[in-house]
């Protein structure tokens, strides 16, 4: 796991949106071993970026959920 990737379930306060997406901007960095892409790559960098955050997101959202519902 890439190191500056911190956690993000029970973050106090909540993680937000630029959490989330610097999370996954690392995650999509240590995956393709680039730091920046060219620009031939760039959209396909940027999406997975995107797609990583939704994920994550959702991810944060369900186990939340399912915490909060065990008790």
């Amino acid at each position: 796991m890439c190191r500056s990737i911190k956690t993000l379930r029970d973050a106090e306060p909540p993680a937000g949106d630029t959490e989330i997406e610097a999370a996954a901007l690392q995650f999509v960095r240590k995956v393709s071993g680039c730091r920046k892409p060219s620009r031939r790559n760039a959209p396909a960098f940027e999406e997975a970026v995107a797609d990583v955050s939704v994920a994550t997101r959702r991810l944060l959202e369900q186990l939340h959920e399912n915490t909060s519902s065990a008790g």
